[in-house]
């Protein structure tokens, strides 16, 4: 019997997605759907003899690219590599339902996907497998999406502005005293900073002064501009006495303070320091350290210069005679002459485990001393290529066999480097050059320095909740890839930093902090320092401000970047405000590197709210009514004036952070913006200036001074974060170019 003529189906006209999600499809080129859902659009259209034709679409306003039937189907677009030649042909048709395509000679088998003897053909096994990889693609892609995003449920508008953010802008890309502006420095752009500098030009002679209505604000003018003068005179002539400036220095002495003064000092070394920076094994270094006192002439320059390093950075944390004590100048020698030790040609003593210690403590010194202290990333660099080159990337147990003493003591200090690492990557806003594919080295063990020897055999590693000399280490290696990842996006030339993946990488810092809050809590009692729980805080959240920065600063414009608004002032919040110990808050006074930059973020942050909600409050008229918010603020620019001034009196010499605090201050005290009490800004700054003079002055008749200009040098390579424009709390991003301040 004869089969009955096949009845042809009507033609659809909807894309094979819609077609597939049971939607309607508004027919267009590519269809919204598609585009909203980023999902491929292809439609088939039907010639006059019902033959099916494949027709793709790609992207807005591009034309469809369809299939001969005679072309193979794996062919669907012509080849885009000039190379490779193109194999299929190309017809350009309308949109579909618009008009009919050009009629094509349909093959056997291609209308309805059958062959004549019943088989599918290739064609349409083709065409279903690629349907299927295609809704299997879609899938995996919408549960990412749920499970990962935050901003699920946003309308189109919102997914646009949260989309994508370059990690380096172009316009973010900007040069500073030959270096590229720092995050610290590029949260300071935002607008409402800019009647700071109108003080500022003013302040300098520039255009504002003329605007100027007051004569009595013009002599204010002058006054600041005289103390100013004075100020920096006599910071040159207290950076000439440093062993940098000198031409001809002698040669630096390598004797140690008295011994009960160095006990002391590597006390304070071991008990605040290496439990968060693990370099050395104490027990191997108190050998050294009793033997160094016994036998001096027999010390070798290397295990002299290590000890004396350990002392050095122990009495930042005790030296009460001041910055430009004795003892301060003789560990800035021995700071120097470890740099160029292991700045000399390279010998077999340097490029050694000791030698790597040697050059950790000389980075860690630099930094709390201030001695280029946001250069250290580029001296990074020669650290962790000197690690790798004996081998600290591979765990030991990929290399030739060693003690387990050893083996431990080049885990510690491998992670250490790393850590280090991170964080001149942060300071510097530049990029760490290392990922976690380049390193196989496993953690190290949680145990006491007292348990292993060069005798032992076996370690049985503590659990991980208990307390140890080693467990603080620990808690960082954990948010060590979070951290690291923040940093390559964030400095990455060519990255790309999504809103979603902030709010993802936020998270997770979060919870380690909480982590270290949570262990170091429950160790209270088991020897955790109070110190030790403000450092390990103050490493980990320190990288949400630069990582919310970019968005915080829209925040007053884009609702949708409150929340990045909020975690940079809590941070900055939290900087200001830690669990008190004299200790941690004299490193805070005097330090310099990380932990300067730190304070500038949380300076930055605290003063952009202040002065974004003085605004608001103008705006909404309860400026006068609801004061609670901005007093905490005022009271927290307050805190900061004060360690700024502290600083000063440790041995900073830039005098432009009170200053400009005192006009924020005066700023966020003002009920109407637009006609601000300039003569109230010009006092308040003029007095700043004053206390600032009075300290450099106390400071200069302490010591007896050289002249600037006698046996000098113009510049100093290590003292680049203290000099005329000095990056402590200095808010140069506020001054253009080549101006007299």
């Amino acid at each position: 019997m004869e089969e009955p003529p096949r009845r042809r189906r009507r033609p659809a006209l909807s894309c094979f997605a819609c077609r597939r999600r049971k939607i309607k499809c508004d027919r267009a080129n590519p269809c919204a759907r598609c585009v909203s859902t980023n999902t491929r659009c292809t439609y088939r259209v039907y010639s006059h003899d019902g033959a099916a034709v494949p027709v793709r679409a790609h992207g807005d306003g591009a034309e469809l690219t369809a299939l001969s039937p005679r072309t193979s189907p794996l062919v669907q677009t012509p080849a885009t590599d000039g190379n490779i030649p193109s194999t299929g042909q190309s017809h350009h048709l309308p949109a579909p339902g618009m008009c009919e395509a050009a009629p094509a000679a349909p093959e056997a088998g291609y209308s309805n996907g059958i062959g004549d003897n019943g088989i599918p053909s290739p064609s349409s096994r083709q065409e279903v497998g690629s349907d299927f990889r295609d809704l299997s693609q879609r899938i995996r892609k919408l549960e990412a999406l749920s499970a990962s995003s935050l901003v699920h449920g946003l309308g189109e508008t919102g997914r646009h502005i949260l989309a994508r953010q370059a990690g380096l802008r172009d316009s973010a890309t900007t040069l500073k005293k030959t270096r590229l502006l720092r995050w610290s420095d590029w949260m300071g752009t935002a607008p409402e900073f800019q009647y700071v500098y109108r003080c500022f030009e003013a302040a300098r002679g520039g255009s504002e002064l003329a605007k100027l209505q007051s004569n009595e604000t013009k002599v204010l003018i002058m006054e600041i501009d005289d103390l100013y003068k004075k100020c920096k005179r006599i910071a040159r002539d207290l950076k000439a006495n440093r062993p940098s400036r000198c031409i001809s220095s002698p040669r630096p002495s390598l004797e140690p303070p008295p011994r009960m003064i160095a006990d002391l000092m590597v006390s304070l070394y071991f008990q605040c320091f290496e439990p968060v920076h693990r370099i050395l094994h104490r027990p191997s270094f108190e050998a050294e350290y009793q033997g160094f006192w016994e036998h001096p002439e027999g010390v070798p320059i290397s295990q002299r210069l290590k000890i004396l390093l350990v002392i050095g950075i122990g009495s930042c944390l005790r030296d009460e005679a001041g910055p430009d004590s004795e003892l301060r100048g003789r560990v800035q020698q021995w700071i120097y002459t470890a740099q160029a030790w292991l700045s000399g040609p390279l010998e077999k003593d340097r490029l050694d485990v000791e030698g790597l210690q040697i050059h950790c403590l000389a980075m860690l010194a630099r930094q709390i001393f201030s001695i280029g202290g946001d250069l250290v990333w580029m001296s990074m660099g020669s650290l962790i290529h000197r690690a790798m080159q004996i081998g600290l990337h591979r765990d030991p147990k990929h290399l030739p066999s060693m003690s387990l003493l050893q083996a431990e003591i080049r885990r510690r200090l491998w992670y250490t480097i790393l850590e280090l690492l991170v964080q001149s990557s942060l300071d510097s806003a530049m990029p760490p050059r290392i990922n976690f594919e380049d390193f196989d080295t496993e953690n190290p063990s949680n145990n006491d320095d007292d348990e292993i020897d060069e005798s032992t055999t076996t370690l049985q590693p503590r659990p991980r909740e208990v307390y140890t000399s080693n467990a603080t280490q620990l808690l960082l290696i954990d948010s060590l890839p979070t951290r690291l990842r923040i940093v390559q996006l964030l400095n990455g030339l060519h990255s790309e930093l999504a809103y979603p993946d902030v709010l993802s990488l936020s998270s997770e810092i979060m919870r380690a902090c909480q982590a270290c809050s949570k262990f170091t809590a429950d160790n209270r009692r088991a020897g955790v320092t109070a110190f030790q729980r403000n450092m390990c805080d103050y490493l980990v959240r320190r990288f949400l401000i630069p990582l919310h920065c970019p968005f915080a600063c829209q925040a007053p414009a884009n609702p949708l970047f409150h929340y990045s608004q909020k975690v940079t002032l809590d941070a900055g919040l939290a900087f200001l405000s830690p669990e008190p110990d004299d200790y941690f808050s004299r490193l805070m006074a005097t330090g310099g590197g990380m932990y300067k930059e730190g304070i500038r973020c949380a300076t930055s942050a605290v003063t952009l709210e202040l002065l974004v909600q003085a605004q608001a409050q103008r705006s909404d008229g309860t400026f006068q009514t609801s004061t609670r918010q901005l007093d905490v603020l005022k009271q927290a620019v307050n805190e900061i004036s004060t360690l700024s001034w502290e600083r000063i009196r440790q041995g900073e010499t830039n005098i432009k952070g009170p200053m400009f605090l005192c006009i924020v201050l005066v700023l966020a005290d003002s009920v109407d913006r637009d006609a601000l009490c300039e003569f109230t800004m010009a006092r308040n700054a003029r007095d700043s200036l004053v206390l600032c003079h009075h300290i450099l002055e106390t400071r200069a008749k302490a010591i007896p001074l050289l002249s600037s200009n006698d046996g000098s040098l113009a510049s100093s390579s290590f003292d680049g974060d203290q000099g005329d424009m000095g990056l402590d709390l200095s808010f140069d991003f506020f001054f253009p170019n080549g101006n007299g301040w």
